[in-house]
């Protein structure tokens, strides 16, 4: 298990601050048009990033977090007119992947995006996510409109069924973000089936393959647990499974459907012991940080990213 990064760069020079703080590898996509990343573009990127001795690890594929009618690759999701070739384009993305040596793609079967309510402050004042149930509209329609479970079930098997085959001829890990955060059934007109250990569980199950699982998020893992003690043994349940591909290293102050996000070290998960059962079920790839909470000054996410880097850093080094 070693440290990561999907922070953006905006410039050469954080690539060069990234190897200088400590990350050697990174999740990161190359400019344009996804659809026009052959295997010579993605080797290109490649060699650019290992000028700065950066291992390009990730890529993200075109399915973003972001609410349903605002992404490139809807149908997907919709079961609308294109899906087939949608998904035939990701395929080829996938094969373009193995093909460059790119290990690993991380994903997203998201809706609705991900709601919060307004930022609220934490230690020494820095400004964080936050989600309270009892401020949401809780009648808010959705992009989507209504869906039931099983249809959103039946839409994501619809799309493993295809691509996993596809990633094991590859070799290419297919990981995929539980949904941010968890919310009652029907909220915006959806079930949010990743917003749950059993829909994950069941997510995982599905076509089973070794080149399956979870873009692993700790952060949202206690954003659907009541209590967030719980968190190790559930990461437990899926690293004994190999069904970590890639972690989302972040912590939150309170629990399912109330929560502030925070710095690794200041909210109620138990960090040092998730890296803990991570080391003791054998993961062995990326750990690094997702959301940080926005700090007062200059370059305000790279300096709360360089925070996270060192403190995961520190873990990954330490033994308890």
């Amino acid at each position: 298990m070693y440290l990561g990064t999907q922070l953006p760069a905006r410039h050469d020079d954080d690539y060069r601050v990234m190897k200088q703080l400590g990350v050697n590898h990174v999740s990161a996509n190359p400019d344009g048009s996804w659809l026009d990343w052959d295997r010579e573009t993605l080797e290109k990127f490649r060699d650019k990033l290992e000028t700065f001795g950066l291992t390009l690890d990730m890529l993200l594929l075109p399915m973003p977090s972001s609410p349903v009618d605002t992404q490139e690759c809807k149908d997907i999701l919709l079961a609308g007119p294109s899906r087939d070739q949608q998904i035939d384009s990701i395929c080829n993305l996938i094969e373009q992947c193995g093909a460059a040596g790119i290990a690993s793609v991380r994903y997203n079967f998201n809706y609705i995006g991900i709601p919060r309510t307004p930022m609220e402050p934490g230690r020494g004042g820095y400004m964080a996510e936050a989600f309270r149930w009892d401020l949401v509209d809780a009648d808010a329609e959705g992009p989507a409109g209504v869906l039931a479970e099983e249809t959103i079930w039946e839409r994501i098997d619809y799309f493993l069924a295809r691509v996993v085959r596809v990633a094991e001829s590859a070799n290419v890990r297919l990981a995929c973000h539980p949904h941010d955060p968890a919310t009652p059934p029907g909220y915006m007109g959806v079930t949010r089936v990743l917003g749950t250990v059993d829909g994950m569980k069941r997510f995982v199950q599905m076509h089973e393959s070794p080149m399956h699982g979870l873009n692993f998020c700790i952060g949202t893992l206690g954003e659907m647990l009541e209590n967030v003690s719980d968190a190790p043994d559930v990461t437990r349940w899926f690293g004994e499974r190999g069904k970590i591909m890639n972690v989302h290293f972040r912590n939150i102050a309170g629990n399912r459907y109330s929560f502030r996000e925070s710095f690794p070290d200041d909210g109620d998960i138990d960090m040092a012991k998730v890296i803990e059962v991570l080391r003791e079920t054998g993961y062995q790839y990326m750990v690094m940080p997702d959301h940080a909470p926005t700090l007062a000054g200059e370059n305000q996410q790279q300096v709360a990213f360089a925070y996270c880097y060192g403190y995961i850093a520190a873990l990954l080094q330490s033994r308890t």
